[in-house]
């Protein structure tokens, strides 16, 4: 009978286990939905802010480079918080200073936007860095699956944010600042969801403990590493442009301000099957260099049809490149988990990665326009999107290679 009641009592742990996996994956899904929707949103409404706070164009302009700019400067700090604290706290920590943020930044002055606007891209670059690692270490049977519903999380939300900040800022008595407050909302309603996260940290920290056998790599010195950080660059640089300029080329092109608007919203929910199904494929193949391919042929073909096709098939175009950004942009989130061989390596590469990317990134929208500029036509800008779309095939073929940021024999077994 002793020995009966001490077996149940070591078996009673299990049946938490499935309860704990979905209330993560919830967590998961909620947290991506916080990790563009806040950016996405800004665009739509950045001639209310200008009018509003009286700021010239590029100090207005400046409002979406700034989070990118985060980006670039905290990601390579996310990988050494997680290991001091646990990435579930990290995580935890990061929403409550992301719903701070939010506040902040509605409180319509210039200097609240842009203390609010830094706060939140703080917060964001945290959660792009150390998602991914959390997913490859409670899911790594299923990295793929559980990836491409955390992008398609965050790239939905993106495109509702771009699509319905207009229409609450119309609301009457909310204004800009009350368009852009309201995604307080969904980030204190994943705080209350990511709670359970806090009581599991404790493991997190014992992995850690563990994996910290590993000796250290320098990524720096890595050819594969620098593959994966100017794939995941170059992707977002053209993504972002996209996102700064596409209304604007398709307004020269003929279109109305409402019609230019709607195709900004179809090419990022042109996205979201692509984003799913392209991160379990990947996760499926050795090697990904057909997904490099698709993705490669889309964007140029899309970018090329913007630039010389017919503007009755603008709608092909504009899925093409949705459907091309999206290929890309489940390639680069997956490399992370598919390059590396521990937790510990997924989030340095993706600090790496996702600090030099976006500080690549952040150049692109100013080099677009810079060149519109100079020429006075969008024929050079648009080319260098082509341009840009090589550079990712040929570092897509580096990255998608069956390989590992450091090699299998630098794992210390004592």
């Amino acid at each position: 009978m002793g020995i009966s009641q001490k077996t149940n009592r070591l078996e009673q742990p299990k049946p938490d286990v499935k309860p704990r996996i979905g209330s993560l994956i919830i967590g998961i899904i909620l947290m991506g939905a916080n990790l563009r929707a806040p950016l996405t949103s800004v665009g739509p409404l950045i001639n209310s802010i200008r009018d509003s706070l009286g700021i010239s164009n590029i100090l207005a302009g400046t409002i979406t480079t700034v989070p990118l700019l985060t980006f670039a400067f905290l990601s390579p700090f996310a990988p050494k918080l997680a290991q001091r604290f646990s990435t579930e706290f990290i995580l935890f920590i990061s929403l409550i200073l992301l719903t701070i943020g939010f506040g902040i930044r509605s409180f319509g002055s210039v200097i609240t936007l842009f203390i609010g606007t830094i706060l939140i891209g703080s917060c964001i670059a945290i959660g792009n860095v150390l998602l991914p690692s959390l997913i490859k270490h409670n899911f790594a049977q299923n990295v793929g699956m559980i990836t491409g519903i955390y992008i398609v999380s965050m790239n939905l939300c993106g495109a509702i944010g771009s699509g319905i900040s207009i229409p609450i800022s119309s609301l009457s008595g909310l204004g800009w600042s009350g368009g852009l407050g309201c995604w307080g909302i969904l980030s204190l309603f994943t705080l209350f969801f990511w709670l359970p996260q806090i009581q599991n940290q404790h493991k997190s920290i014992r992995f850690v403990q563990t994996e910290k056998k590993v000796k250290s790599i320098n990524l720096w010195r890595s050819r594969l590493a620098w593959n994966v950080t100017l794939f995941m660059g170059f992707q977002s640089l053209i993504f972002y442009t996209m996102i700064t300029w596409l209304p604007e080329i398709l307004e020269q092109k003929g279109l109305n301000t409402h019609e230019a608007g709607w195709m900004l919203f179809l090419m990022q929910f042109a996205m979201l099957p692509t984003t799913f199904i392209v991160s379990i494929l990947a996760g499926r193949l050795k090697k990904q260099h057909s997904l490099v391919l698709i993705s490669v042929v889309l964007l140029i073909g899309g970018v090329l049809g913007i630039l010389h096709g017919s503007t009755i098939l603008i709608l092909i175009w504009i899925i093409m490149v949705g459907i091309g950004v999206g290929f890309a942009f489940s390639l680069a989130m997956m490399f992370f988990s598919l390059r590396t061989q521990d937790t510990n390596e997924a989030a340095e590469l993706s600090g790496m990665a996702q600090s030099l990317g976006y500080l690549l990134s952040a150049v692109g929208p100013v080099l677009f326009g810079w060149l519109h500029d100079v020429t006075h036509n969008w024929n050079t800008s648009l080319l260098m999107l082509v341009l840009t779309s090589v550079i990712i095939f040929i570092t897509g073929i580096g990255a998608g290679k069956n390989e590992y940021v450091a090699p299998i024999d630098s794992v210390d077994l004592k």
